[in-house]
Protein backbone atom coordinates (compact mmCIF):
# COMPACT_ATOMS: atom_id res chain seq x y z
CA UNK A 1 0.00 0.00 0.00
CA UNK A 2 1.45 3.48 -0.46
CA UNK A 3 0.64 6.65 1.98
CA UNK A 4 -2.69 7.48 0.69
CA UNK A 5 -4.23 4.18 0.90
CA UNK A 6 -2.54 3.93 4.53
CA UNK A 7 -4.15 7.09 5.38
CA UNK A 8 -7.51 5.90 4.61
CA UNK A 9 -6.80 2.75 6.68
CA UNK A 10 -5.69 5.37 9.89
CA UNK A 11 -8.82 7.37 8.99
CA UNK A 12 -11.17 4.23 9.45
CA UNK A 13 -9.56 3.13 12.41
CA UNK A 14 -9.83 6.56 14.47
CA UNK A 15 -13.48 7.01 13.29
CA UNK A 16 -14.78 3.36 15.04
CA UNK A 17 -13.30 4.61 18.22
CA UNK A 18 -16.64 5.82 20.02
CA UNK A 19 -16.63 9.60 21.39
CA UNK A 20 -16.92 7.69 24.99
CA UNK A 21 -14.25 5.10 24.45
CA UNK A 22 -11.85 8.11 23.19
CA UNK A 23 -12.47 10.17 25.80
CA UNK A 24 -11.49 7.35 28.18
CA UNK A 25 -8.63 6.72 26.43
CA UNK A 26 -7.33 10.10 26.15
CA UNK A 27 -7.85 9.73 30.05
CA UNK A 28 -5.80 7.07 30.55
CA UNK A 29 -2.61 8.54 27.80
CA UNK A 30 -2.91 11.87 28.92
CA UNK A 31 -2.15 10.04 32.82
CA UNK A 32 0.66 8.00 31.98
CA UNK A 33 2.26 11.33 30.05
CA UNK A 34 2.07 13.80 32.86
CA UNK A 35 3.68 11.43 35.27
CA UNK A 36 6.31 10.65 33.15
CA UNK A 37 9.62 12.25 33.28
CA UNK A 38 9.44 13.53 29.40
CA UNK A 39 6.89 15.87 30.49
CA UNK A 40 7.81 16.75 34.34
CA UNK A 41 11.34 17.39 33.04
CA UNK A 42 10.04 20.15 29.88
CA UNK A 43 9.40 23.54 30.17
CA UNK A 44 8.71 24.33 27.16
CA UNK A 45 6.04 21.66 25.45
CA UNK A 46 4.88 21.94 21.22
CA UNK A 47 1.33 20.76 20.85
CA UNK A 48 -1.26 21.16 17.88
CA UNK A 49 -4.69 22.02 18.52
CA UNK A 50 -6.65 19.19 17.73
CA UNK A 51 -9.72 18.66 15.38
CA UNK A 52 -12.36 16.57 16.25
CA UNK A 53 -11.11 13.51 14.81
CA UNK A 54 -7.87 13.69 16.19
CA UNK A 55 -6.92 13.41 20.34
CA UNK A 56 -8.23 16.02 21.51
CA UNK A 57 -4.97 17.98 23.23
CA UNK A 58 -6.91 21.02 25.43
CA UNK A 59 -6.16 18.67 28.53
CA UNK A 60 -2.26 18.98 27.29
CA UNK A 61 -2.42 22.54 27.09
CA UNK A 62 -4.43 23.37 30.52
CA UNK A 63 -2.42 20.79 32.48
CA UNK A 64 0.97 22.80 30.79
CA UNK A 65 -0.78 26.50 31.64
CA UNK A 66 -1.64 24.82 35.23
CA UNK A 67 1.84 23.77 35.58
CA UNK A 68 3.57 26.53 34.54
CA UNK A 69 5.01 25.02 31.64
CA UNK A 70 5.16 27.20 28.22
CA UNK A 71 2.95 25.98 25.43
CA UNK A 72 4.26 26.44 21.90
CA UNK A 73 1.36 25.92 18.96
CA UNK A 74 2.40 25.47 15.09
CA UNK A 75 1.48 28.41 12.30
CA UNK A 76 1.82 26.29 9.17
CA UNK A 77 3.52 28.19 6.32
CA UNK A 78 1.98 26.88 3.23
CA UNK A 79 4.23 28.44 0.70
CA UNK A 80 7.47 26.41 2.05
CA UNK A 81 5.50 23.70 4.27
CA UNK A 82 6.90 24.79 7.51
CA UNK A 83 6.06 25.53 10.89
CA UNK A 84 6.25 28.16 13.59
CA UNK A 85 5.66 28.05 16.85
CA UNK A 86 4.13 30.38 18.91
CA UNK A 87 3.62 31.19 22.67
CA UNK A 88 -0.18 30.04 23.65
CA UNK A 89 -1.09 31.62 26.79
CA UNK A 90 -4.04 31.63 25.97
CA UNK A 91 -7.05 30.75 23.25
CA UNK A 92 -8.05 34.11 22.52
CA UNK A 93 -4.25 34.15 20.91
CA UNK A 94 -5.58 31.67 18.10
CA UNK A 95 -7.31 32.43 14.63
CA UNK A 96 -9.00 30.17 12.06
CA UNK A 97 -7.24 29.42 9.10
CA UNK A 98 -8.07 27.04 6.18
CA UNK A 99 -10.47 24.38 6.87
CA UNK A 100 -11.64 25.56 10.27
CA UNK A 101 -8.11 24.57 11.72
CA UNK A 102 -6.93 27.00 14.33
CA UNK A 103 -3.86 28.57 14.76
CA UNK A 104 -1.70 31.29 17.15
CA UNK A 105 -2.49 34.53 15.19
CA UNK A 106 1.48 35.86 15.15
CA UNK A 107 0.09 39.77 15.90
CA UNK A 108 -1.01 38.34 19.15
CA UNK A 109 1.82 35.58 20.09
CA UNK A 110 5.31 35.43 20.50
CA UNK A 111 7.57 33.36 18.39
CA UNK A 112 8.72 30.13 19.98
CA UNK A 113 12.45 29.17 18.61
CA UNK A 114 12.73 25.50 17.32
CA UNK A 115 15.50 24.64 19.84
CA UNK A 116 13.97 26.07 22.80
CA UNK A 117 11.20 23.14 22.82
CA UNK A 118 11.76 20.39 24.84
CA UNK A 119 9.83 18.30 23.92
CA UNK A 120 7.45 17.96 20.91
CA UNK A 121 3.91 16.15 20.78
CA UNK A 122 3.08 14.84 17.05
CA UNK A 123 -0.09 14.23 15.89
CA UNK A 124 -0.64 11.58 13.40
CA UNK A 125 -2.67 8.55 12.11
CA UNK A 126 -0.50 5.45 12.13
CA UNK A 127 2.69 4.21 13.64
CA UNK A 128 5.12 1.57 13.91
CA UNK A 129 7.76 -0.05 15.49
CA UNK A 130 10.62 2.06 14.22
CA UNK A 131 8.96 4.94 15.61
CA UNK A 132 7.71 5.87 11.95
CA UNK A 133 4.60 7.54 11.58
CA UNK A 134 1.74 7.76 8.37
CA UNK A 135 0.86 11.72 9.26
CA UNK A 136 -1.78 13.66 7.51
CA UNK A 137 0.52 14.49 4.40
CA UNK A 138 1.83 17.84 4.17
CA UNK A 139 4.96 16.54 6.18
CA UNK A 140 5.18 19.86 8.22
CA UNK A 141 5.99 17.59 10.91
CA UNK A 142 9.05 15.51 9.57
CA UNK A 143 10.41 19.37 8.22
CA UNK A 144 9.96 20.30 11.41
CA UNK A 145 11.74 17.14 13.28
CA UNK A 146 14.48 16.86 11.15
CA UNK A 147 17.42 18.54 13.19
CA UNK A 148 14.91 19.25 15.99
CA UNK A 149 17.21 18.21 19.38
CA UNK A 150 14.24 17.99 21.85
CA UNK A 151 11.93 14.94 23.00
CA UNK A 152 9.43 13.97 20.16
CA UNK A 153 6.42 11.64 21.28
CA UNK A 154 3.58 11.10 18.89
CA UNK A 155 0.19 10.65 20.76
CA UNK A 156 -2.17 7.69 19.50
CA UNK A 157 -3.77 4.54 20.65
CA UNK A 158 -2.45 0.93 20.08
CA UNK A 159 -5.45 0.51 17.58
CA UNK A 160 -3.38 2.74 15.27
CA UNK A 161 0.58 0.52 15.40
CA UNK A 162 0.83 -0.97 12.27
CA UNK A 163 4.05 -3.26 10.99
CA UNK A 164 6.34 -1.99 8.45
CA UNK A 165 5.03 1.33 7.36
CA UNK A 166 6.41 2.58 3.87
CA UNK A 167 9.18 4.85 4.67
CA UNK A 168 10.62 7.80 2.25
CA UNK A 169 13.93 9.61 2.56
CA UNK A 170 12.49 12.75 4.13
CA UNK A 171 10.40 10.61 6.57
CA UNK A 172 11.50 11.33 9.93
CA UNK A 173 10.88 9.00 13.45
CA UNK A 174 9.55 9.85 16.91
CA UNK A 175 11.45 8.66 19.96
CA UNK A 176 8.55 7.61 21.64
CA UNK A 177 5.06 6.68 21.69
CA UNK A 178 2.13 7.71 24.33
CA UNK A 179 -0.69 4.92 23.98
CA UNK A 180 -3.10 3.72 26.59
CA UNK A 181 -0.52 1.13 27.49
CA UNK A 182 1.80 4.24 28.47
CA UNK A 183 4.64 5.55 26.78
CA UNK A 184 7.58 3.46 25.13
CA UNK A 185 10.65 3.97 22.95
CA UNK A 186 9.99 3.38 19.38
CA UNK A 187 13.22 1.35 20.42
CA UNK A 188 11.67 -1.29 22.68
CA UNK A 189 8.31 -2.38 20.42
Amino acid sequence: MDKTEWRFVGKNILQKITLKDKQKMEAVMYAHLFDSPLWKEADVVGVTLSQSHEWATEDIIEEGWKANKIIAAPKCIPENKQMQFYQLDDYDQLEKVYFGLKEPDPERSEKVNKDDIDLLLVPGLLFDERGYRIGYGGGYYDRFIEGYLGKTVMIASEKQKQSGLPVEEFDQRVEYVLTENGIRGTYTF
